[in-house]
Protein backbone atom coordinates (compact mmCIF):
# COMPACT_ATOMS: atom_id res chain seq x y z
CA UNK A 1 0.00 0.00 0.00
CA UNK A 2 1.33 3.33 -0.91
CA UNK A 3 1.85 6.04 1.87
CA UNK A 4 2.01 9.67 2.05
CA UNK A 5 5.62 11.26 1.34
CA UNK A 6 7.09 11.72 4.14
CA UNK A 7 6.26 15.34 6.92
CA UNK A 8 8.76 17.94 6.78
CA UNK A 9 7.69 19.56 10.20
CA UNK A 10 4.90 19.25 12.72
CA UNK A 11 2.91 22.37 14.59
CA UNK A 12 3.78 25.59 15.19
CA UNK A 13 1.56 28.17 16.30
CA UNK A 14 -1.27 25.70 16.40
CA UNK A 15 -1.05 24.83 12.61
CA UNK A 16 0.13 22.81 10.28
CA UNK A 17 1.80 19.97 8.20
CA UNK A 18 2.28 19.26 4.66
CA UNK A 19 4.01 16.48 2.82
CA UNK A 20 7.10 16.85 0.32
CA UNK A 21 6.51 19.70 -1.86
CA UNK A 22 8.41 17.88 -4.67
CA UNK A 23 6.58 14.65 -4.58
CA UNK A 24 5.05 14.07 -7.81
CA UNK A 25 1.39 12.35 -7.26
CA UNK A 26 0.80 12.64 -11.02
CA UNK A 27 2.76 9.80 -11.57
CA UNK A 28 1.58 7.46 -8.45
CA UNK A 29 -0.16 4.37 -9.79
CA UNK A 30 -3.59 3.86 -9.04
CA UNK A 31 -3.77 2.13 -5.48
CA UNK A 32 -5.97 -1.38 -5.63
CA UNK A 33 -9.38 -0.99 -3.97
CA UNK A 34 -9.48 -2.15 0.23
CA UNK A 35 -13.29 -1.63 0.34
CA UNK A 36 -16.54 -0.48 -1.27
CA UNK A 37 -19.20 1.76 -0.34
CA UNK A 38 -22.62 2.40 -1.97
CA UNK A 39 -24.43 5.56 -2.47
CA UNK A 40 -26.96 4.22 0.08
CA UNK A 41 -24.84 3.94 3.00
CA UNK A 42 -25.60 7.65 3.59
CA UNK A 43 -26.41 10.29 6.50
CA UNK A 44 -27.08 14.18 5.91
CA UNK A 45 -26.07 15.64 9.10
CA UNK A 46 -22.75 16.48 11.13
CA UNK A 47 -22.71 14.91 14.89
CA UNK A 48 -20.09 12.58 16.98
CA UNK A 49 -23.39 10.07 17.25
CA UNK A 50 -23.50 9.27 13.47
CA UNK A 51 -23.10 5.17 13.52
CA UNK A 52 -19.96 4.36 11.22
CA UNK A 53 -20.76 2.15 8.21
CA UNK A 54 -17.12 0.83 7.80
CA UNK A 55 -13.85 0.68 9.72
CA UNK A 56 -10.72 0.85 8.21
CA UNK A 57 -7.02 1.18 9.09
CA UNK A 58 -4.34 3.98 8.26
CA UNK A 59 -3.51 3.80 4.34
CA UNK A 60 -6.31 1.95 3.71
CA UNK A 61 -8.33 2.75 0.02
CA UNK A 62 -11.57 3.03 -0.01
CA UNK A 63 -14.10 3.39 -3.42
CA UNK A 64 -17.28 5.51 -2.55
CA UNK A 65 -20.07 6.53 -4.40
CA UNK A 66 -22.35 9.32 -4.01
CA UNK A 67 -25.74 10.41 -4.74
CA UNK A 68 -26.44 13.54 -6.47
CA UNK A 69 -27.42 16.64 -3.66
CA UNK A 70 -31.01 15.96 -4.02
CA UNK A 71 -30.80 12.06 -3.04
CA UNK A 72 -32.37 11.04 -5.68
CA UNK A 73 -35.58 13.18 -6.12
CA UNK A 74 -34.35 14.83 -9.49
CA UNK A 75 -33.68 13.25 -12.73
CA UNK A 76 -32.72 13.91 -16.01
CA UNK A 77 -35.76 14.28 -16.69
CA UNK A 78 -36.91 16.22 -14.20
CA UNK A 79 -38.67 19.77 -14.50
CA UNK A 80 -39.13 23.11 -12.80
CA UNK A 81 -42.14 21.91 -10.92
CA UNK A 82 -40.16 18.82 -9.64
CA UNK A 83 -37.42 21.76 -8.70
CA UNK A 84 -40.16 23.28 -6.48
CA UNK A 85 -41.23 20.29 -5.37
CA UNK A 86 -37.92 19.17 -3.59
CA UNK A 87 -37.94 18.11 0.02
CA UNK A 88 -34.88 19.87 1.39
CA UNK A 89 -34.66 17.06 4.54
CA UNK A 90 -32.45 14.77 2.57
CA UNK A 91 -29.81 16.94 0.93
CA UNK A 92 -27.27 16.40 1.37
CA UNK A 93 -26.46 12.85 1.53
CA UNK A 94 -22.97 12.30 2.19
CA UNK A 95 -21.63 8.51 2.15
CA UNK A 96 -20.16 7.38 5.41
CA UNK A 97 -19.63 7.97 8.25
CA UNK A 98 -15.99 6.11 8.15
CA UNK A 99 -13.77 5.64 11.32
CA UNK A 100 -9.82 5.45 11.36
CA UNK A 101 -8.32 3.40 13.55
CA UNK A 102 -6.50 5.13 16.00
CA UNK A 103 -7.53 7.92 14.88
CA UNK A 104 -7.64 10.37 18.10
CA UNK A 105 -8.78 14.59 18.57
CA UNK A 106 -5.78 16.29 17.45
CA UNK A 107 -4.70 14.43 14.81
CA UNK A 108 -5.08 14.92 10.76
CA UNK A 109 -6.46 12.73 8.29
CA UNK A 110 -4.79 12.55 4.71
CA UNK A 111 -7.58 12.26 2.25
CA UNK A 112 -6.26 11.58 -0.70
CA UNK A 113 -8.56 11.62 -4.42
CA UNK A 114 -6.72 9.26 -6.16
CA UNK A 115 -9.42 8.83 -9.07
CA UNK A 116 -13.01 10.63 -9.55
CA UNK A 117 -15.39 8.85 -11.84
CA UNK A 118 -18.87 11.10 -13.10
CA UNK A 119 -21.73 9.71 -13.17
CA UNK A 120 -24.24 9.76 -16.28
CA UNK A 121 -26.08 12.92 -15.36
CA UNK A 122 -26.26 15.95 -13.32
CA UNK A 123 -28.31 19.05 -13.72
CA UNK A 124 -28.24 22.95 -12.20
CA UNK A 125 -30.76 25.11 -10.79
CA UNK A 126 -32.19 28.64 -9.53
CA UNK A 127 -34.10 28.05 -6.65
CA UNK A 128 -36.22 30.93 -4.82
CA UNK A 129 -34.76 32.13 -1.74
CA UNK A 130 -31.16 30.80 -2.16
CA UNK A 131 -27.66 32.30 -3.99
CA UNK A 132 -25.63 35.12 -3.67
CA UNK A 133 -28.44 36.95 -5.60
CA UNK A 134 -31.36 35.74 -4.06
CA UNK A 135 -33.29 38.69 -3.96
CA UNK A 136 -33.02 39.59 -8.08
CA UNK A 137 -33.39 36.38 -9.30
CA UNK A 138 -36.69 35.14 -7.69
CA UNK A 139 -38.01 32.52 -10.10
CA UNK A 140 -36.96 28.93 -10.74
CA UNK A 141 -34.83 27.52 -13.05
CA UNK A 142 -33.73 24.07 -14.13
CA UNK A 143 -30.89 22.81 -16.47
CA UNK A 144 -29.91 19.11 -16.62
CA UNK A 145 -27.00 17.54 -18.60
CA UNK A 146 -26.22 14.29 -19.66
CA UNK A 147 -22.67 13.32 -18.59
CA UNK A 148 -21.81 9.98 -20.09
CA UNK A 149 -18.38 9.77 -21.60
CA UNK A 150 -18.30 13.89 -21.55
CA UNK A 151 -15.20 15.88 -20.84
CA UNK A 152 -17.21 19.04 -21.41
CA UNK A 153 -20.75 19.71 -21.88
CA UNK A 154 -23.15 22.30 -23.48
CA UNK A 155 -24.61 24.90 -21.66
CA UNK A 156 -25.94 26.83 -24.84
CA UNK A 157 -25.26 27.22 -27.86
CA UNK A 158 -21.54 28.35 -28.28
CA UNK A 159 -21.11 27.83 -24.88
CA UNK A 160 -19.17 24.48 -23.67
CA UNK A 161 -18.81 24.23 -20.08
CA UNK A 162 -15.03 21.98 -19.04
CA UNK A 163 -15.74 19.04 -16.49
CA UNK A 164 -13.50 19.06 -13.59
CA UNK A 165 -15.14 16.92 -11.34
CA UNK A 166 -14.89 17.13 -7.49
CA UNK A 167 -16.34 16.58 -3.94
CA UNK A 168 -18.87 19.62 -2.65
CA UNK A 169 -18.45 18.43 0.70
CA UNK A 170 -15.83 15.98 2.59
CA UNK A 171 -15.36 16.24 6.60
CA UNK A 172 -15.09 14.63 9.65
CA UNK A 173 -17.32 14.84 12.61
CA UNK A 174 -17.50 17.95 14.77
CA UNK A 175 -17.21 17.07 18.65
CA UNK A 176 -20.95 17.43 19.22
CA UNK A 177 -24.14 15.34 19.94
CA UNK A 178 -26.42 17.69 18.34
CA UNK A 179 -27.71 16.92 14.84
CA UNK A 180 -26.05 19.79 12.42
CA UNK A 181 -26.89 20.91 8.80
CA UNK A 182 -24.55 20.39 6.23
CA UNK A 183 -25.14 23.09 4.24
CA UNK A 184 -22.52 25.21 5.50
CA UNK A 185 -18.62 24.48 5.77
CA UNK A 186 -16.97 24.84 9.40
CA UNK A 187 -14.31 23.74 11.17
CA UNK A 188 -14.66 19.98 10.25
CA UNK A 189 -14.49 20.44 6.52
CA UNK A 190 -18.14 19.58 5.30
CA UNK A 191 -19.72 21.81 2.00
CA UNK A 192 -16.96 23.54 1.43
CA UNK A 193 -17.48 23.80 -2.51
CA UNK A 194 -13.59 24.29 -3.63
CA UNK A 195 -12.85 23.33 -7.65
CA UNK A 196 -9.81 23.05 -6.50
CA UNK A 197 -9.97 19.84 -4.52
CA UNK A 198 -10.22 17.49 -8.16
CA UNK A 199 -8.43 14.35 -8.56
CA UNK A 200 -4.96 14.31 -7.92
CA UNK A 201 -5.33 16.61 -4.77
CA UNK A 202 -4.81 15.45 -0.54
CA UNK A 203 -7.47 16.90 1.74
CA UNK A 204 -5.88 17.54 5.43
CA UNK A 205 -8.79 17.44 7.88
CA UNK A 206 -8.81 17.75 11.59
CA UNK A 207 -9.66 15.01 13.80
CA UNK A 208 -12.66 16.26 16.52
CA UNK A 209 -13.23 13.04 17.57
CA UNK A 210 -12.00 9.13 17.64
CA UNK A 211 -12.00 7.77 14.66
CA UNK A 212 -13.07 10.81 12.97
CA UNK A 213 -15.55 9.97 10.75
CA UNK A 214 -15.13 10.77 7.56
CA UNK A 215 -17.98 11.41 4.95
CA UNK A 216 -18.34 12.57 1.79
CA UNK A 217 -21.29 13.45 -0.82
CA UNK A 218 -22.21 16.71 -2.84
CA UNK A 219 -20.13 16.00 -5.86
CA UNK A 220 -20.18 18.18 -8.59
CA UNK A 221 -19.30 17.88 -12.03
CA UNK A 222 -18.48 21.78 -12.81
CA UNK A 223 -18.11 24.50 -10.74
CA UNK A 224 -16.89 28.31 -10.73
CA UNK A 225 -15.18 29.69 -7.42
CA UNK A 226 -18.15 31.24 -5.55
CA UNK A 227 -21.09 29.00 -6.73
CA UNK A 228 -22.91 32.19 -6.94
CA UNK A 229 -26.19 30.92 -7.73
CA UNK A 230 -26.28 28.56 -5.73
CA UNK A 231 -25.70 24.87 -7.17
CA UNK A 232 -22.87 23.88 -9.56
CA UNK A 233 -23.90 20.58 -11.94
CA UNK A 234 -24.74 18.64 -9.34
CA UNK A 235 -24.18 14.73 -9.96
CA UNK A 236 -23.79 11.09 -8.99
CA UNK A 237 -20.43 10.28 -8.43
CA UNK A 238 -17.45 7.54 -7.12
CA UNK A 239 -14.53 8.41 -5.47
CA UNK A 240 -11.41 6.32 -4.85
CA UNK A 241 -9.83 7.59 -2.25
CA UNK A 242 -6.52 6.62 0.34
CA UNK A 243 -7.18 8.05 3.88
CA UNK A 244 -3.76 8.56 6.01
CA UNK A 245 -3.92 8.87 9.73
CA UNK A 246 -0.90 11.59 10.57
CA UNK A 247 0.21 11.76 14.22
CA UNK A 248 1.93 14.39 16.28
CA UNK A 249 0.62 17.13 13.45
CA UNK A 250 -2.55 19.32 13.94
CA UNK A 251 -4.40 22.13 11.99
CA UNK A 252 -7.60 24.27 12.62
CA UNK A 253 -8.73 23.80 9.24
CA UNK A 254 -8.75 21.85 6.55
CA UNK A 255 -5.83 22.30 3.92
CA UNK A 256 -5.16 20.33 0.82
CA UNK A 257 -2.39 20.49 -1.71
CA UNK A 258 -1.53 19.08 -5.23
CA UNK A 259 1.34 18.78 -7.82
CA UNK A 260 1.70 22.67 -8.13
CA UNK A 261 0.08 24.52 -4.77
CA UNK A 262 -0.14 24.43 -1.17
CA UNK A 263 -3.48 25.67 -0.10
CA UNK A 264 -5.07 26.62 3.30
CA UNK A 265 -8.81 27.34 3.66
CA UNK A 266 -10.97 29.37 6.64
CA UNK A 267 -14.41 30.01 6.69
CA UNK A 268 -16.07 33.17 8.51
CA UNK A 269 -19.87 34.79 8.46
CA UNK A 270 -18.02 37.09 6.66
CA UNK A 271 -15.71 36.94 3.53
CA UNK A 272 -13.29 40.01 5.07
CA UNK A 273 -13.08 37.51 8.08
CA UNK A 274 -11.99 34.45 5.97
CA UNK A 275 -9.71 35.97 4.11
CA UNK A 276 -7.53 37.26 7.57
CA UNK A 277 -8.02 33.36 8.42
CA UNK A 278 -6.50 32.25 5.37
CA UNK A 279 -4.15 34.69 5.66
CA UNK A 280 -3.03 33.70 9.42
CA UNK A 281 -2.74 29.74 8.31
CA UNK A 282 -0.45 30.32 5.59
CA UNK A 283 1.76 32.56 7.32
CA UNK A 284 1.84 29.78 10.15
CA UNK A 285 2.73 27.11 7.76
CA UNK A 286 5.49 28.79 5.81
CA UNK A 287 6.92 29.35 9.08
CA UNK A 288 6.38 25.71 10.52
CA UNK A 289 7.34 24.10 7.38
CA UNK A 290 9.37 26.50 4.97
CA UNK A 291 11.39 28.01 8.18
CA UNK A 292 10.12 31.51 7.23
CA UNK A 293 9.94 34.31 10.00
CA UNK A 294 6.82 35.55 10.78
CA UNK A 295 7.63 38.37 8.87
CA UNK A 296 9.20 37.12 5.86
CA UNK A 297 6.11 34.85 5.51
CA UNK A 298 3.54 37.61 5.62
CA UNK A 299 5.15 39.33 2.85
CA UNK A 300 5.56 36.12 0.89
CA UNK A 301 1.65 35.66 1.13
CA UNK A 302 1.88 39.13 -0.44
CA UNK A 303 4.09 38.65 -3.22
CA UNK A 304 2.62 34.95 -4.05
CA UNK A 305 -0.35 34.13 -1.88
CA UNK A 306 -3.46 33.41 -4.13
CA UNK A 307 -6.44 34.34 -2.00
CA UNK A 308 -9.64 33.34 -3.52
CA UNK A 309 -13.28 33.12 -2.85
CA UNK A 310 -14.54 29.29 -2.85
CA UNK A 311 -18.23 29.55 -2.42
CA UNK A 312 -20.71 32.22 -0.88
CA UNK A 313 -24.12 30.88 -0.61
CA UNK A 314 -23.98 28.23 2.23
CA UNK A 315 -25.34 30.69 4.93
CA UNK A 316 -24.12 31.68 7.48
CA UNK A 317 -20.21 30.93 6.34
CA UNK A 318 -18.30 31.74 3.30
CA UNK A 319 -15.31 29.72 2.43
CA UNK A 320 -12.14 31.35 1.55
CA UNK A 321 -9.00 29.72 0.52
CA UNK A 322 -4.84 31.34 0.02
CA UNK A 323 -2.53 28.84 -2.38
CA UNK A 324 1.14 29.29 -2.82
CA UNK A 325 2.94 27.87 -6.14
CA UNK A 326 4.75 25.06 -5.41
CA UNK A 327 7.32 26.25 -8.32
CA UNK A 328 7.85 29.21 -5.56
CA UNK A 329 8.40 26.87 -2.39
CA UNK A 330 10.31 24.37 -4.64
CA UNK A 331 13.70 23.25 -2.80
Amino acid sequence: MNKLMPILMVIAFGCTMTVDADADQKDSPIPEVDYILTSDQTHNKWSRTNEPVLTINSGDVVEISTEEATDGQLTINSDTFDLMNISFDPIHPLTGPIYINEAKPGDVIAVTLHKIEIGDWGWTAILPGFGFLADEFTEPHLKTFELSGKNNVRFTDGINIPLKPFPGVLGVAPDTDSLLSTIPPRANGGNMDDPNMVEGTTVYLPVFVDGALFSIGDAHAAQGLGEVCGTAIEAPMKFLVEIELIKGSSIKEPQYENDDVYAVTAFATTIDEAAKKATRYMIDYLESNHGLSRNDAYMLCSLAGDLKIAEVVDVPHMLVTMSISKEVLSK
